[in-house]
């Protein structure tokens, strides 16, 4: 009995520290885990859009070029970078709309025809969409 009780201690230490190391790391978690999927979500006043497997809204920054990012730096705090590896792509989704980069601070990106993707950091659950028409350069991806 008081090894098992010191078998779940240790799991759950190690669980705190893993969920530490996610959260500190500044990124969103869904970005941590490398096939988290991605959708299309539909919302009413809103249409279809792109969003991860968790439901949380994807992005596109007008002022990006084809598969150059130009939310770098501070922009990249407010506006995070999404990746994830395009074969998690589901069912309804075209896999060769979806590529990555290498942004300039050697992060990993993905791309919808070219167009690198972003969350807000503002967007706190599955289903927000307040990014959307920020500064009229923040727009949600379309499928």
């Amino acid at each position: 009995m008081r090894n098992t009780f010191n078998e779940i201690k240790l799991v759950l230490i190690l669980g705190f520290i893993i969920s530490g190391v996610l959260l500190s790391s500044g990124q969103p978690v869904a970005e941590a885990v490398e096939k988290v999927g991605l959708k299309v979500m539909v919302k009413e006043g809103v249409g279809k859009y792109l969003s991860d497997g968790q439901g949380m809204t994807l992005y596109r920054f007008t002022k990006d070029e084809m598969n150059n990012s130009h939310c770098i730096e501070g922009c990249a705090v407010n506006w995070p970078p999404f990746y994830i590896d395009p074969a998690a792509v589901e069912d309804g989704l075209e896999p060769s709309y979806f590529a990555v980069i290498t942004r300039t601070d050697s992060r990993q990106q993905t791309t919808y025809k070219g167009m690198p993707l972003y969350y807000f950091k503002n967007d706190k659950f599955p289903g927000d969409t307040f990014g959307d028409g920020i500064g009229d350069v923040w727009y949600l991806v379309t499928p």
